[in-house]
């Protein structure tokens, strides 16, 4: 009853009214990015969705296409903007999400939607992520965010999967919220945001 009615009504009619009260920060985010980095000012990709199906992911631009003198891309540290890596370090860029949300591609509380390039690479448990939709925060996030290793964020994501509930959602709502204040498990230790996954060896 709840995941199948409750949750997707839920997300719909919070992000509607989350849009409305944020929208003057998302103008005013905009701008900024416009200004500082020029367009775009949105980031744009494929991610898998609800059972694999593929949906455009929306968030604020963060980083700059700077390349080397051979045209290769630098790395995510060296595109880093500044005034992107205070929106990242707010969570700021997860806002456009909202619309995803309200569209019914993604809930407020579900694993967080990987590249495509990794659907190949899951093991037949890991690919029971793809069992719900994908969230704007999860039981991963709270439990160590971009910190953990793969072996154990995918651990989580299938532990919420199994467990799902409205408790344990709000639950999840209610960490993330303090994790974010506290602006813990932003970054991987060795590299800005997470490695890319290679598959479970």
């Amino acid at each position: 009853m709840y995941t199948e009615t409750i949750k997707p009504l839920a997300d719909r009619l919070f992000a509607f009214l989350l849009l409305f009260v944020f929208a003057p920060v998302m103008l005013i985010i905009g701008f900024l990015l416009y200004v500082k980095m020029g367009k775009p000012v949105f980031f744009r990709q494929k991610r898998p969705g609800l059972h694999g199906k593929l949906f455009e992911i929306l968030k604020f631009r963060t980083m700059q296409n700077t390349c080397d003198s051979e045209g290769n891309l630098l790395g995510d540290e060296a595109r880093l903007h500044g005034l992107g890596k205070t929106i990242r370090n707010l969570s700021l860029d997860e806002l456009p999400q909202l619309l995803n949300v309200l569209r019914g591609e993604m809930s407020f509380v579900g694993p967080r939607p990987l590249l495509e390039d990794y659907l190949p690479l899951y093991n037949s448990e890991q690919s029971k992520r793809h069992d719900v939709k994908p969230g704007i925060t999860g039981w991963a996030q709270v439990n160590g965010r971009n910190a953990i290793s793969w072996e154990q964020k995918f651990a989580y994501d299938l532990w919420y999967v199994e467990h799902q509930s409205l408790m344990l959602d709000m639950k999840i709502l209610w960490m993330t919220f303090v994790r974010v204040l506290k602006r813990n498990g932003i970054n991987s230790q060795t590299s800005v945001g997470m490695e890319p996954f290679k598959g479970t060896k």
